[in-house]
């Protein structure tokens, strides 16, 4: 439950969800909805494998429903996830086995076509269950439902012959967004053959409102064929199910990504048309991969869910998925660790406010549901840390980072500090698949052979109770006497030769922690032309 703040703090808080908030309790205008709650969507389309993506949608709705329980906490919310697994197969994704089986059902509801994985009765429910798990592992409180069986039990039936009946309405408000050549075939109606099961792409030759069928010329025999608009025998064009489904279910609250807008545009006219008003919600700004493309489910070039957590916690994910969601982000594994340590700083931050008014500013706030830390141990040292430890040590597993990070932390163990434990599990998975690969050690330059040399003096003159802070004056005081142009060129000489990268940890604190000793043994090994990466 989220902890209790004033109504007068949440109508002025500026973070985003609340600002999504107020957009709701505006269109309630001060009562209750008539349906006596009020409903968020997220929309799922699950032709591909669920990304990240997928995920960052439940989890910023589910931001904004909380905020608004806060503005309205009269107002019963209900978040529906909506799989709109009906669909047809129109092409086979990159990234899924069994290619040549999977060709042979395209066109076919994705609930129709075999799982290519041999887990689940479809692909469709296949992925239906990756989003559910997902979902169900963050403890999302949220209600599923499936297109397929939204349509087969005749929950949409009655918005399905409005539909009929709006339908020229309807074309109205297409045929101008398409080319010529699409605008002779359109039709916001697609039958499902009786005979193959196919979802068709045809144009609409009759349509019977009283009836409630649409007749069509099939492609196979050129025949004319009637199927009633009910009961799972059409399937909409996804412009006019998106407006129908909003219409049907009474959806309020809906974001989608930047690429929609014109989509939200044509389906707020059609959702009017059919006597309902659209949705409130934003349009939050797409991720990006490695380089720079969108993330596409088709190219599987995203993260998954449970990439993200073998390298970084839950916790640094939605910090991920809350910051900045109109900027474009790129989603890749190299955001993990600054995620990671911004979550623990954020939560820092959190525990010593003290004024409610800024504590709902805090990103730490929404994801903790207001509790902040709680019972939950400290963290003594940052992530980023953990991974230098984790690279110089050329660690196997994170029994290895507790012999350094016991004596950094007096008192610390697996035990005390589980939090911390899972950190270093999360350093050594990163440093094994990304950190080691990529690594490449120099040897120093004549000048900056001379300057190691006297930080090797300097260390072994420091008195053995040293802190970071003593340490890492020494290693500025050292640079400063050294012809660098800059201090940062020293840092990152220390860097590039000691761990093989171009950037690092604060100095003085990986020496605290990675010890004196050890760290004077890891410059004289570089100095004398020895091998760090082995």
């Amino acid at each position: 439950m989220t902890s209790r703040i004033s109504t007068e703090i949440a109508e002025n808080a500026r973070a985003w969800p609340f600002e999504e908030a107020r957009k709701i309790a505006a269109r309630l205008g001060g009562k209750k909805p008539e349906k006596g709650h009020v409903i968020l969507e997220t929309g799922y389309g699950p032709s591909g494998l669920p990304h990240i993506g997928t995920f960052g949608e439940v989890f910023r709705t589910t931001m904004v429903r909380r905020a608004f329980e806060l503005l309205r906490p009269d107002v019963p919310t209900r978040l529906i996830a909506f799989s709109d697994d009906m669909d047809g197969f129109r092409k086979v994704p990159t990234n899924l086995p069994n290619q040549e089986m999977l060709k042979q059902y395209l066109n076919k509801p994705l609930t129709q076509v075999p799982d290519p994985f041999g887990t689940h009765e479809s692909f469709g429910a296949h992925n239906n269950a990756r989003l559910q798990a997902f979902l169900d592992g963050f403890g999302f409180q949220y209600e599923f439902l499936s297109s397929t069986e939204c349509y087969r039990s005749g929950m949409f039936d009655a918005a399905l012959l409005e539909t009929l009946r709006r339908y020229d309405e309807i074309m109205a408000i297409m045929l101008p967004t398409l080319g010529k050549e699409r605008q002779a075939t359109y039709s916001p109606f697609l039958p499902v053959c009786p005979t193959t099961g196919n979802v068709l792409q045809v144009p609409i030759l009759e349509r019977n409102a009283d009836a409630g069928t649409v007749v069509y010329e099939d492609p196979e025999s050129g025949g004319k064929v009637e199927v009633p608009v009910t009961g799972g025998n059409c399937k909409l064009q996804w412009k006019a199910d998106w407006a129908m489904r909003w219409h049907a279910l009474g959806v309020d609250y809906e974001m989608s990504g930047k690429d929609l807008i014109d989509s939200v545009k044509q389906s707020s006219k059609i959702c009017r048309a059919l006597g309902s008003a659209p949705p409130e919600g934003f349009n939050y700004e797409l991720f990006l991969d490695e380089n720079g493309e969108k993330i596409s489910k088709s190219k599987g070039n995203g993260l998954s869910v449970e990439d993200w957590l073998r390298y970084g916690s839950p916790e640094s994910l939605s910090l991920f998925m809350f910051q900045h969601p109109k900027r474009a982000k790129r989603l890749y594994f190299d955001v993990i660790p600054k995620n990671t340590d911004e979550y623990f700083q954020f939560l820092d931050k959190l525990e010593e406010e003290t004024d409610d008014a800024k504590k709902v500013e805090n990103p730490t706030w929404h994801i903790t549901e207001g509790k902040g830390r709680g019972n939950a141990d400290r963290v003594p040292l940052s992530f980023g840390l953990l991974l230098n430890l984790a690279s110089v040590c050329h660690a196997e597993d994170k029994d290895v980072l507790w012999g350094f990070i016991a004596r950094y932390a007096p008192g610390a163990t697996p035990e005390s500090h589980p939090t911390l434990d899972r950190l270093a599990g999360y350093a050594v998975n990163y440093y094994q698949d990304f950190a080691r690969p990529a690594k490449q050690y120099r040897a120093p330059s004549e000048a900056e052979r001379a300057a190691f040399e006297d930080l090797v003096t300097e260390l072994k003159a420091l008195p053995a109770e040293a802190d970071a802070e003593t340490i890492q004056t020494q290693v500025y005081e050292v640079g400063k006497r050294h012809a660098f142009e800059n201090l940062r060129d020293w840092f990152k000489a220390l860097y590039q030769v000691l761990l093989g990268q171009d950037q690092g940890p604060r100095f003085g604190s990986f020496i605290a922690l990675y010890g004196v000793e050890e760290t004077v043994a890891l410059i004289e090994k570089a100095l004398a032309g020895e091998n760090l990466a082995a």
